[in-house]
């Protein structure tokens, strides 16, 4: 006899369980402490008998539990054993649950460092991570819909900083398609927001790129007057013109100031190559200064807060807006492109030893191979010629004494 909501309601405990029997295997169980379970009895394909819970009384009402009982009977017509499906969908569950986004990004990152990936780039990734961290972070990373890594770079956008933007979402998109071949997750959301972002325009590190203006920087760095070592380094940006990151983090243990050289591992490559810089004799002087600054620390320059780190990502560009270059002026990086187009326009240089000393990649790996010693003894001489150079530059711009 099927079961009514008066039964039901008036079920009471008793000192042993006993059920109510509703339609098609489906009844209420009552426990001696009180509670009332929905139990389907049922024998799933190889004819073993099996019960299935689901859900208790009051929060399961009469109505919505035969529901439930049809859909398990139909998923059992099917083929399927709904016992065994409720464990697979709760075994899911728990898994999408411990694989957040946050959990998956740092797997992602962990086989990144795995993969031999320079520390800068592992360094921007985790950045990366810290920036979505309260949108997406928490989030199951199997649940993650399009509309909420939009909402995630969106921020970015409006404050006008599309290359922040776009970067961020072509990570999420990495961290999506690590989560795919992994199992995390079923696909790619970011693959929908092709397009949705406003276009990125080309952006170029402001650079000085003609030699009086140069000169007239170059007498500026050595008249500043914050911590020597910041100094140091603003010299030595636009003497050695290695990436900002290189430079900070450059360690006693690379630099032989015997030979005149600094190898720098592969590990802190943006090419994922080790590059050696020849020292001419001002690199050197330099060097010599910021060991006796260092204090015997692993690195070159400490930071201020704590020698076991090195110095602060900002602190160069940070100490060119105190000379008074605005960022539209020079960065950090725009030693680069200062050396790169001086070292050209002299006409005394080898491109292929300029693209060399600069670290850029060749796209040929045999090419590439063969360029790696070819050009040392070029590289060397430019290295003092570019050294003596700098110092023409500042004496030009002091004008005639």
């Amino acid at each position: 006899m099927a079961l009514t909501d008066i039964a039901l309601r008036n079920a009471k405990a008793t000192e042993k369980p006993y059920k109510l029997t509703d339609e098609k295997g489906l009844y209420l169980l009552v426990t001696p402490s009180g509670g009332r379970l929905w139990k389907l009895k049922f024998r799933n394909k190889a004819g073993v008998e099996k019960k299935l819970s689901l859900g208790t009384y009051p929060e399961v009402g009469l109505k919505q539990v035969r529901e439930r009982r049809d859909d398990a009977r139909r998923m059992l017509a099917n083929g399927v054993d709904p016992a065994e499906q409720k464990r697979r969908n709760k075994h899911i569950a728990k898994v999408s649950a411990a694989n957040t986004f946050s959990a998956v990004a740092k797997a992602y990152i962990a086989k990144n460092q795995r993969d031999g990936l320079a520390e800068a780039t592992v360094l921007k990734r985790e950045w990366f991570t810290r920036l979505v961290e309260k949108s997406l972070g928490q989030r199951p990373i199997a649940e993650i819909q399009p509309y909420e890594v939009l909402d995630a770079v969106r921020p970015f956008e409006a404050s006008k900083n599309d290359e922040k933007a776009h970067r961020t979402l072509q990570f999420i998109g990495q961290v999506f398609r690590f989560a795919v071949a992994n199992q995390f997750a079923s696909s790619d959301p970011t693959r929908d927001l092709r397009g949705a972002l406003a276009k990125r325009s080309a952006k170029h590190h402001a650079a000085i790129l003609e030699p009086r203006k140069a000169g007239e920087m170059l007498r500026a760095i050595d008249g500043y007057e914050g911590h020597p070592s910041t100094r140091i380094a603003l010299q030595l940006s636009a003497l050695l013109f290695v990436r900002p990151g290189e430079l900070r983090r450059a360690e006693w243990a690379e630099i032989d100031m015997t030979s005149n050289v600094w190898r720098l591992p592969a590990a802190k490559m943006k090419a994922r190559q080790e590059h050696a810089v020849p020292l001419c004799r001002q690199a050197i002087a330099l060097f010599e200064e910021a060991k006796f600054l260092s204090g015997g620390g692993r690195y070159v320059f400490p930071s201020i807060r704590s020698p076991l780190n090195p110095m602060s990502e900002n602190t160069v560009n940070a100490a060119l807006r105190r000379l008074g270059f605005t960022g539209d002026e020079m960065t950090a990086h725009g030693f680069r492109a200062m050396a790169s187009t001086l070292l050209n326009e002299s006409n005394k240089w080898s491109p292929d030893a300029i693209e060399r000393a600069l670290a850029h990649k060749d796209k040929d790996t045999i090419r590439a191979a063969y360029h790696r010693g070819a050009h040392w003894a070029e590289r060397v001489e430019m290295a003092q010629w570019w050294g003596d150079y700098l110092d023409n530059l500042r004496r030009a711009a002091r004008g005639p004494s």
